[in-house]
């Protein structure tokens, strides 16, 4: 059968029973056979999770002269440069290899938000590539920076610079873009510039002023005194955004109205049960609150609801560490990750 469903659910049963050599041959037939961009990409990720990054880079070469407009090659070939192979040494042959498809996908998909994103954050952190190939060659394991705290800092301000470029040619090229707003007023406090993320929350807020993953940053990273007015606005102009919903049962979890924080919660989980956050949230307030009933209650519903969806959520269950993890374990991932969060929100 030439259909490319049939081919990667055949791969796909043959890849979570452990034969990888049958899921690899699958693969290769569906490419001879039904070859399409999404049958090219479960190849490349098949030798990916194995630690098979040049075989895995090779297939995100042909898939890319194949189908140019396939902004996931892109993504996956950026990623193995930048996370996977620079997990162990910085290189920045590294550097400059993610940079280059990142750019050439822009070039393809302008209007990717996501790979804007990656592209920004690689820049962000582009300062930490500090191994040159002739170093390494020459078994030094750090380049002389001429010890310098300062070349560090500067390095990393230009980082940061050339992320918010990037981030301001993405709006222009894709304006009322809440994704990428978003980002720009992280960028910024993550580079401890409280008062433009402020300024450029201000302006995202006027372009989008609906947007549910605005509205709810803006309450969670607002001053404590400020939290509750931002709420009220908030909730003014998207009531049934999940995400406003969870943020404000989270700020009334913090003033210890617990009834009325679990109501809130219940019903964000209930608008949109695909959103893994809200069930995250849900379960960190059970965690903290409720009792091992209750917990085990909210983690059982999660794992009927089966989310696909939600910014934490995704990227636990797309880390290559969590591929075969269960609905239940990543769970407790990203209540993990919104604990770890929450606490460095309130030592800042």
């Amino acid at each position: 059968p030439d259909s490319e469903s049939v081919w990667l659910a055949a791969a796909k049963l043959e890849w979570e029973t452990g034969e990888i050599e049958r899921a690899r041959v699958l693969l290769q037939r569906a490419r001879e056979r039904a070859p399409t961009e999404r049958v090219y990409m479960k190849s490349a990720l098949l030798e990916r999770e194995q630690h098979n990054y040049k075989p895995a880079l090779k297939l995100i070469q042909e898939g890319i002269e194949k189908y140019p407009k396939f902004a996931k090659l892109y993504m996956m070939g950026g990623q193995i440069y930048s996370l996977d192979m620079a997990a162990d040494e910085k290189k920045k042959s590294y550097l400059e290899k993610a940079r280059k498809i990142y750019q050439q996908g822009l070039e393809q998909c302008p209007n990717n938000v996501t790979l804007w994103i990656l592209a920004s954050r690689l820049e962000e952190t582009a300062h930490t590539y500090a191994i040159s190939d002739t170093a390494t060659n020459n078994n030094d394991p750090q380049q002389p920076n001429n010890g310098s705290n300062n070349t560090n800092s500067k390095a990393a301000g230009a980082g940061v610079t050339k992320a918010r470029s990037l981030l301001e040619l993405a709006r222009l090229k894709n304006p009322k873009n809440d994704q990428l707003w978003l980002e720009a007023v992280r960028l910024e406090r993550r580079a401890n510039n409280t008062k433009l993320a402020e300024t450029l929350m201000a302006r995202a807020l006027q372009e989008c002023p609906k947007s549910g993953a605005l509205l709810s940053e803006n309450i969670l990273t607002a001053p404590r005194v400020e939290q509750k007015s931002k709420s009220k606005i908030a909730i003014q102009r998207n009531p049934e955004s999940p995400l406003v919903i969870a943020a404000v049962a989270t700020l009334l979890a913090s003033d210890r109205k617990l009834e009325k924080a679990r109501k809130w919660f219940e019903r964000g989980v209930m608008l949109d049960p695909d959103l893994g956050d809200s069930w995250a949230r849900y379960f960190c307030f059970e965690l903290d609150h409720g009792t091992p009933e209750q917990q085990t209650a909210v983690k059982d519903r999660c794992i009927k609801a089966e989310p696909k969806h939600g910014e934490l959520w995704q990227s636990v269950v797309k880390d290559m560490n969590n591929r075969h993890k269960s609905i239940g374990q990543c769970l407790d991932l990203v209540a993990i990750q919104i604990k770890t969060k929450a606490a460095n929100r309130t030592t800042q």
